[in-house]
């Protein structure tokens, strides 16, 4: 009896241990994981370490997911495409090559040209702030929302001398984003550049404010910028520069660049700005800006010597539209302009956005200095007539006229 059950013992034995020949063999990440009782048969291939579970949901510190994960939802990509035109093949005027090939329909197709561009959903009503060039000739222009949805939008108006325009969608349960206050930025700010460069899907960068209120950049008409080296790449047009807190600081507009990439130059229209233009054009479908007719100079050293002037602020008066406010008010090319409305005017780009604020059909008071003598003139302010055409380039520089035709020097093409 016992050597029987110890023949048994041996063939099991023998069973057990060729099973885990054949297990150690085959499958050898079987015997590194736990057994039936909790205990791990093998050790890991190596030592590594890991975080400990965070028993708090707050972001690192440093972090700036908070502000990202606020407006993020509220940024949009835009698609727009514009139909070619259909031009007439010139061989249909050759009568042999009509004869032989017929007319094909006296037209050479060509395929639509699509652009890409961002945007801000800045009420729950559907009402999108982008950039006019991201949109202008657009026969259709399409909106993806970050949680996939997608859109045909309208577009309600646009304002090519600040680059911007308002789309609208119909959706449900819209998620907006919080405006800010340009009165509390400072340079150095943080911030966050939100859009879709490239095409490439919803991307977030960040850097600083390098400066506010750049002009002269021939960029649009009325210019204002915000400065960042945010990185911001062509497809950010129209996305949202935004605080550490999420709320909307400006329009991502333009960048600087030699090759068409970041370069740690990219420019932003103020929010102030944009709510101006966004509630102008909901209201009335335009913007409406004050005119007064004018081709004003800045008061350079060497006009200032040539006129005898005491000082170098200021806009020398170069050309009046012919009938226009100014002309009727008697201002006459040679006028120094110092003041309009009591507020002192330094430069070209000051009269042009004081002149712009005033509501047409108003009065307001020119201080003018001619032949050394000072005097006060009285204009009734005009509408600024629409700009004439002029294409802005996506993420760069680009802009647009303005004026209209005129007499006594000037044409009216820079007329203010």
């Amino acid at each position: 009896m016992l050597r029987r059950f110890w023949l048994l013992f041996a063939q099991a034995v023998t069973v057990l241990l060729a099973l885990l020949f054949i297990v150690a063999t085959l499958k050898p990440q079987w015997l590194q994981r736990q057994g039936s009782f909790g205990k791990q048969l093998a050790n890991p291939i190596i030592a590594l370490q890991e975080v400990a579970p965070s028993l708090s949901d707050k972001p690192a510190a440093g972090s700036y997911a908070d502000g990202a994960q606020k407006a993020m939802p509220a940024v949009v990509s835009i698609f727009s495409s514009k139909e070619q035109k259909q031009n007439r093949d010139p061989r249909l005027d050759d009568p042999l090559f009509r004869y032989f090939f017929g007319d094909g329909g006296g037209t050479v197709r060509q395929d639509p040209v699509s652009s890409l561009g961002s945007g801000v959903i800045v009420s729950s009503d559907g009402y999108i702030l982008t950039n006019h060039h991201v949109v202008d000739g657009a026969d259709e222009i399409e909106v993806a929302l970050a949680d996939g949805r997608k859109a045909r939008a309208k577009l309600v108006g646009s304002d090519p001398e600040t680059d911007l325009a308002v789309l609208k969608i119909t959706l449900d349960n819209l998620p907006t984003i919080t405006l800010g206050r340009m009165e509390q930025v400072r340079v150095g700010d943080v911030v966050l550049a939100i859009g879709n460069p490239f095409g490439v899907g919803q991307t977030v960068t960040m850097g600083i404010i390098s400066a506010l209120g750049r002009n002269h950049l021939d960029i649009s008409t009325f210019e204002n910028f915000i400065q960042t080296d945010a990185a911001i790449n062509p497809g950010n047009s129209g996305g949202a520069l935004v605080d550490v807190n999420g709320n909307l600081l400006g329009i991502n507009t333009a960048i600087y660049s030699r090759s068409g990439g970041n370069m740690g130059i990219g420019f932003a229209i103020p929010v102030s700005t944009a709510r101006s233009v966004l509630e102008s054009i909901i209201t009335t479908g335009t913007v409406t800006r004050g005119w007064v007719g004018v081709e004003p100079q800045d008061i350079t050293s060497d006009i200032a010597e040539s006129f005898g002037l005491q000082q170098d602020s200021g806009v020398i008066i170069a050309g009046v539209v012919q009938g226009g406010p100014a002309d009727k008010a008697g201002v006459q090319p040679g006028d120094i302009l110092t003041k309009v409305n009591g507020e002192s005017i330094r430069d070209t780009t000051e009269l042009l956005n004081v002149i712009a604020q005033i509501k047409p059909g108003t009065q307001a008071k020119l201080n003018v200095t001619r032949k050394q003598k000072g005097m006060d003139l009285t204009v009734t302010i005009g509408k600024r007539p629409p700009p004439p055409k002029r294409p802005v380039q996506d993420d760069g520089s680009g802009g647009s006229g303005d004026g209209t035709d005129g007499g006594d020097g000037t044409d009216g093409s820079n007329a203010y």
